[in-house]
């Protein structure tokens, strides 16, 4: 079984991008399967070509693409993206979407086809906050989440793929007082259980509670 596991740059004003900087951490082996990592960039349609030239190159069984999300407390795997860029600050090469669909003969979401809440249930028993996200926004991270789903429907039907949100690192938050932030050691021992899950839950999920009032 292989896994492929993406994060992007720096985007911004950020020196540091946590999911870059932690999926560079992770071991090259979980649970007997193979681990790859890619860099991606914080643009618009670039990140998803590139992920796709990748897909194309190494056949994973697993796609898990990380990103950050500034002012969550936990790990939040993703249950759905939304064919939708409205973009409040423009990616690292000035492209600011508003109001665009992401793939004019897509459906209006995909939902992530990983285990989400077995994800976030081995996230906690590794003493780390997690739970399941219902929005991954609408700037590139909801925009790669739902590029890979598209072509995996599209055209690679037995890969699993989803996304999840990681809180800033520690370094990133000494000029911004009460923000929420992660230890790398802790947001790898994350990532690390989530991918552990999903080879072990593969197409179930638990059955737990993962909902929100609002």
């Amino acid at each position: 079984m292989k896994v492929l596991v993406t994060g992007f740059d720096p985007f911004g004003g950020e020196k540091l991008n946590p999911a870059l900087e932690a999926i560079k951490s992770l071991p090259a082996q979980i649970q007997g399967a193979e681990v790859r990592w890619l860099e991606v960039p914080t643009v618009f349609y670039k990140s998803a070509k590139i992920l796709e030239e990748e897909i194309r190159l190494y056949q994973p069984d697993i796609v898990l693409c990380v990103g950050q999300a500034g002012g969550r407390k936990g790990l939040t795997p993703e249950r759905v993206a939304i064919n939708q860029d409205d973009a409040r600050i423009p990616d690292n090469e000035g492209n600011q979407p508003i109001d665009r669909p992401i793939q004019l003969d897509g459906p209006p979401a995909y939902f992530s086809s990983l285990p989400i809440k077995a994800m976030v249930q081995a996230i906690k028993e590794e003493g780390l906050t997690a739970s399941v996200s219902n929005t991954a926004g609408t700037f590139v991270c909801n925009h790669l989440m739902y590029q890979v789903l598209y072509l995996i429907e599209k055209e690679f039907p037995n890969i699993k793929a989803g996304f999840m949100h990681i809180p800033y690192m520690v370094e990133q938050v000494v000029d911004k007082p009460h923000t929420p932030a992660m230890d790398l050691v802790d947001i790898v021992r994350g990532i690390d259980a989530a991918i552990r899950a999903i080879i072990e839950y593969g197409e179930k999920d638990l059955q737990l509670v993962g909902g929100e009032l609002h």
